[in-house]
Formats: structure tokens, C-alpha cells, sequence
């Protein structure tokens, strides 16, 4: 029995099979922080620059987390940050895109 920690909690939601899995879980919220952050930016004028990087990282880095996903609530996380990426790419794109 592995040891449990008193007051370290386990992101329930996203092992769903009872098993867990600390690299996908990561790389799901990785994703959709990513994504959301993309979109943050591509809302600022100024900082078009930004989010179009952090679109263009956000975007593969979702579609790799989808392929070793193993559940559905990393599945989810994983469309989010894959389309606030794209959609946060494209409003920096809009903006003026990786120019200064």
C-alpha cells in the first residue's frame, strides 16, 4: 500500500480509472494553461507578439497530449487548450502576428 500523505490531494477528476498518471495529467493542464494564456494575449494589441508564440507552443503541445491521453477528463482538458490555442493564435495572428 503506497503511502499516503495527510493533506496532499490527488487530481481525482482526471483518473478516472483509479490508476494515475502524472505525466498525462500534467501535460493536460500544461495544455490548457497554455491555450487560455494564448488567448489572454491575443486579445491585447500590444502583446500579439507573445500570444502567437505561446499558440504556436500551445497548439502541438495539446495535440501530443490528446495522443497519450488515457481519459476522458484529460481528453477534455486537451481540446480546450487545443482550441484557445488555435483561436488565441489566430486573434495574434490578427493583431500582427510574430512581428514587433
Amino acid at each position: 500500500m503506497p503511502l499516503a500523505l495527510p493533506g496532499r490531494r490527488h487530481i481525482t477528476m482526471l483518473n478516472t480509472d483509479g490508476a494515475r498518471h502524472p505525466m498525462e495529467n500534467s501535460l493536460a493542464v500544461i495544455s490548457m494553461l497554455l491555450g487560455l494564456t494564448a488567448i489572454v494575449l491575443g486579445l491585447i494589441v500590444r502583446a500579439h507578439m507573445f500570444g502567437a508564440f505561446v499558440g504556436l507552443i500551445g497548439f502541438p503541445v495539446a495535440l501530443y497530449s490528446q495522443m497519450v491521453s488515457v481519459t476522458s477528463g484529460e481528453r477534455w482538458l486537451n481540446i480546450i487548450g487545443m482550441i484557445a490555442s488555435f483561436v488565441g493564435l489566430a486573434l495574434s495572428l490578427a493583431h500582427g502576428g510574430f512581428t514587433p
